[in-house]
């Protein structure tokens, strides 16, 4: 009975393969010497664009690898909605960077109580600062949203049109310094928006003229929002004359005070 002869694998394979494990070996064995390692834990914790208050000292003393970056900065976003997002940094050997990015708000949103949303349609709790007190208002989401979660983005079709109209007005360079005080977005078909066509009062603190009351529908807001350019460039001398704008039908409507 002939004898099976065993083939031993090539030299160079095994060569290789020997190689291989013994990196992987040398490789893990730094990796868990840097974790344990004193020189890597962290010292220090650097806040930026952030107010005081955020207890970093969990932070303290932890390996600087031992981290998941993106896990707390998940984790830290969620506890403070207020910003937009918790960016974490390494910088060796012992130091972590917390960079907080605020949220800009666009508006103000009356539910039980005032809240405050961005431009992607995130509600968050009230901030400081003088802007805050000259945000448009929206109205009418009180049955549209029930138990309002601040951190949370609300794609509710009311919402999205109102700061669709708080965009195209700031975006239009003949609309951009008039100033949205309201808008009521109960009725979706008959959307209430009161402008201020100067923003004069705000800054002197003059009382100004009444604003005035501009009535939109939900559908094809960029176009009436044009055509609201449109007639301020025309009546700019009657402003204070008109009652009311309303651009829902395929012709602009303007209502003025002296006509019965």
């Amino acid at each position: 009975m002939k004898r099976k002869k065993i083939r031993l694998p090539a030299k160079p394979a095994l060569l290789t393969a020997v190689i291989f494990i013994a990196a992987v070996i040398i490789i893990r064995y730094i990796v868990i010497t840097l974790k344990r390692s004193d020189y890597f834990r962290i010292k220090e914790v650097v806040l930026k664009n952030q107010e005081e208050g955020f207890d970093s000292s969990r932070f303290l003393g932890r390996s600087i690898f031992d981290l998941d970056l993106e896990k707390e900065s998940g984790r830290v976003t969620q506890l403070y909605p207020v910003y937009k997002d918790i960016r974490l940094f390494r910088v060796l050997p012992d130091r972590l960077v917390i960079v907080f990015n605020e949220r800009k708000p666009l508006a103000c949103v009356k539910l039980y109580k005032y809240f405050y949303v961005d431009r992607d349609g995130v509600l968050f709790g009230p901030g400081k600062g003088e802007e805050f007190r000259v945000l448009p208002v929206i109205r009418g989401l009180e049955n549209r949203i029930r138990g309002p979660e601040p951190g949370r983005r609300y794609n509710i079709k009311e919402l999205t049109g109102a700061l669709d109209i708080i965009k195209q007005i700031g975006e239009d360079p003949l609309l951009a310094r008039s100033r949205i005080e309201r808008i009521d977005v109960s009725d979706p078909v008959n959307i209430l928006c009161l402008i201020r066509v100067s923003d004069a009062d705000v800054e002197t603190g003059a009382s100004g003229p009444p604003a005035l009351e501009v009535r939109l529908s939900n559908n094809g807001i960029a176009e009436q929002v044009r055509i609201l350019s449109g007639l301020f460039a025309q009546l700019n001398k009657e402003m204070g004359n008109i009652k009311y704008v309303d651009l829902r039908f395929k012709e602009p409507v303007v209502r003025f005070k002296n006509v019965k």
